[in-house]
């Protein structure tokens, strides 16, 4: 039998089988994937194979070719990846300017590996209804910036559904990833797009400003305009794993643009000279925000450097 992973507690995996039926699997104790050194063989969305035994006990002991997938480097394992799920038509990073604050660094990390193994992005501005009016000016600021450089973005409330009905357009029919830092309004957003679920919704730390954990696996959920999504736990950090420093730049749209008029074909874009990307930072073409998240992409591999809490 073939079938459509959709739901991974990190022990077992819930396949939902060609012919509509969902069974709980095991993987074949001599499954691994080939050149990935990942935490997690399979992820929500693999197309996989599934065998049962006379136990009546069933095992994945296949998985088909991915189209893509989105990948961060394990938090702590920083010589292995952690692949968040994989098929994907799309995916929304959920962003909230305050309560808790997305840093621009975590946003860029996370555009950059999914420039990489090429899962297009969109951003969904979550908590519009909490914001006071600098928020406001921050939010309107940053739009501006994702937006000039080709990302597209949304604003919603889960709270007042405000911007809702517009996200429901953009999902339908569509394989969308939604992934952000924890507490940035997740399982609400869900829960307004698909209210029979009842998610469980976290609190916000105080004292902290950040989000507590309340998903704590992956799982695919059906959309009534056809579709899924996909919700992930929420993530702290982004380490981004397997490039090469040369590669960095080529995953910032705009770094990649003005980087062909560098002198030197390798330049990474740091001290060397005739470089168009400083050049083009130094003169406001490039936001000064993008390159530090791109200069902290390139410290990624100095292993002592890497950190959770990006």
């Amino acid at each position: 039998m073939n079938g459509l992973v959709i739901k991974n507690t990190g022990s077992w995996y819930l396949v939902k089988t060609d012919e509509g039926k969902e069974i709980e699997c095991k993987i074949k104790g001599n499954f691994r994937l080939k050149d990935i050194k990942s935490t997690n063989p399979l992820a929500v969305g693999d197309r996989v194979g599934i065998i049962c035994n006379n136990e009546d006990t069933a095992f994945i002991n296949k998985i088909e070719e991915r189209k893509n997938y989105i990948i961060r480097r394990a938090s702590n394992l920083s010589k292995q990846s952690h692949i968040i799920a994989a098929n994907l038509d799309q995916c929304m990073l959920i962003v909230t300017v305050n309560y808790p604050v997305t840093s621009t660094i975590f946003i860029d990390r996370f555009l950059a590996s999914a420039e990489a193994y090429r899962v297009p992005v969109q951003l969904v501005f979550n908590k519009i209804d909490r914001y006071t009016d600098a928020d406001n000016s921050y939010l309107e600021a940053l739009i501006h910036l994702y937006t000039h450089i080709g990302y597209s973005c949304l604003k919603v409330s889960a709270q007042t559904k405000e911007g809702v009905e517009e996200l429901k357009a953009e999902l339908a029919n569509n394989i969308t990833l939604l992934s952000g830092n924890s507490g940035v309004g997740k399982s609400t957003l869900i829960n307004a797009l698909l209210p029979d679920l009842s998610l469980k919704v976290g609190e916000i730390s105080s004292h902290h400003n950040k989000g507590m954990h309340t998903t704590t696996f992956s799982e695919m959920f059906p959309l009534p305009t056809g579709g899924y999504i996909i919700d992930t736990p929420g993530i702290k950090g982004f380490g981004t794993f397997d490039m090469e420093k040369e590669e960095v730049g080529h995953y910032f749209r705009e770094i990649f643009s003005f980087s062909k008029k560098c002198k030197y074909n390798n330049c990474i874009h740091t001290r060397e000279p005739g470089c168009a990307v400083q050049e083009a930072v130094e003169n406001h073409l490039i936001s000064e925000s993008r390159y530090a998240s791109y200069l902290s992409m390139l410290e990624d591999h100095d292993e002592d450097k890497y950190r959770g809490g990006y």
